[in-house]
């Protein structure tokens, strides 16, 4: 008897929890989404698709390792909302992202995502406006800077465009010859290689450079002989590169090998100290467009990436500047989300970006800036020069206007 009565008081006691647990949550039965089910209102789920095995995936595994170590980061400071990253491998392939889209927003029921390429962000840029979810990507592509067909995308640093511009500027101003330079574009034949090139050629022309032509290799590329044989045969003094870290140092290397005098200057994804290391001495000299900080850069937003990875039983010195990278995008997607108050959806969380006015990270990229008509973040950059193996800043963060 005394048993069947603790069973009873249990149950009721159960039930009065549920109920209560229920009422916490909102109630409704309304699905707030991104948010965390169970009645945790400040649980917001966000998604990651990202290129760990694919053709960028050089640079792509550093930036969504530093994506993913921002978001530990942040929660285990145990304060404002909880974040929740789902991230998926999409191996650089168009289809899948768009298979891994889907799934992070139909089913997974993410309120934002951090994504990748040039090519799969602008194929699904009229899903993210549909379905009214801020993405954040790894790709500064002119076009994703239009807010009429872009209006939930975001950048975190110059367009590629933009980078390309500050590049031609500074070397048209450095120029000491009295002819016209010779500036030559090398790139790989995805959108995300063909993405500043035309901006960049009318551009040069606007400057008073000739534009001697186009050399093309692929990401993977362990050669590229020809295509520096014809830069030697056209003579170009520079030559701007839009790849990745392995294409831009078979490239170094060829073309030291071939004795070239071609300035070659390299935009953001084509610069990291993973170039150098692959492609030793012949990236002495080699200049780098830089929207972002080096992990040995003494700038105060570096003391969160080293606080973070010594609790990991790391240093600085383990990780690039795409982790870097990686670690900032995820800093602004998280700051929106909190800015965005209770239950944030995509609407609220765009809203909250678009808050941000001159947004500080402590020096790890150019302050950042979006408006209700603008998303492009900045248009800043710093230049810097391979001198004894390592980048060393040419100028503080410019543009090209």
């Amino acid at each position: 008897m005394k048993s069947r009565c603790f069973s009873l008081a249990a149950l009721l006691l159960a039930l009065v929890l549920a109920v209560s647990f229920a009422g916490c949550g909102g109630g409704g039965g309304s699905e707030t989404p991104g948010a965390g089910s169970g009645g945790d209102a400040q649980t917001v789920k966000i998604g990651g698709i990202f290129d760990l095995t694919g053709g960028t995936g050089d640079v792509g595994a550093p930036y969504a390792e530093g994506a993913r170590a921002y978001v530990d980061y942040y929660n285990n400071k145990g304060s404002g909302t909880k974040v929740v990253l789902e991230d998926i491998d999409y191996a650089y392939q168009i289809n899948r992202a768009k298979e891994a889209y889907d799934k992070l927003v139909k089913s997974t029921g993410v309120a934002a995502i951090l994504g990748w390429g040039t090519g799969d962000t602008e194929a699904l840029k009229s899903f993210i406006a549909r379905d009214k979810i801020p993405y954040i990507s790894g790709s500064y592509s002119e076009g994703l800077a239009d807010i009429n067909t872009c209006p939930y995308n975001f950048l975190v640093a110059a367009t590629y465009s933009d980078q390309a511009r500050v590049a031609l500027k500074w070397a048209k101003e450095n120029w000491k010859e009295s002819r016209k330079p010779r500036v030559a574009f090398v790139f790989n034949d995805t959108p995300f290689g063909r993405s500043p090139v035309e901006d960049a050629k009318k551009f040069a022309s606007e400057l008073g450079f000739e534009v001697i032509g186009d050399e093309v290799i692929d990401l993977k590329a362990l050669d590229a002989t020809t295509q520096m044989l014809g830069l030697q045969k056209k003579q170009a003094d520079f030559a701007i590169i839009q790849g990745t870290s392995n294409l831009t140092a078979t490239t170094l290397k060829d073309a030291k090998k071939l004795g070239l005098k071609t300035q070659f200057i390299g935009l953001n994804w084509a610069a990291d100290e993973k170039v150098i290391q692959l492609a030793g001495p012949a990236a002495e000299g080699y200049i780098g467009v830089i929207p972002f900080a080096f992990p040995y850069d003494q700038v105060p937003g570096m003391g969160e990436v080293k606080a973070y990875l010594e609790a990991k039983g790391k240093k600085l010195e383990d990780v690039n500047q795409k982790f870097v990278q990686g670690w900032v995008s995820a800093k602004i997607m998280v700051e929106a989300i909190n800015r965005a108050g209770t239950n944030p959806t995509g609407e609220s969380i765009r809203a909250a970006l678009e808050t941000l006015d001159g947004y500080d990270t402590g020096g790890l990229c150019a302050p950042v800036t979006y408006t209700a008509e603008s998303h492009r973040g900045s248009e800043k950059v710093r230049l810097a020069q391979v001198k004894d193996g390592k980048f060393v800043y040419l100028t503080d963060w410019i543009g090209y206007k």
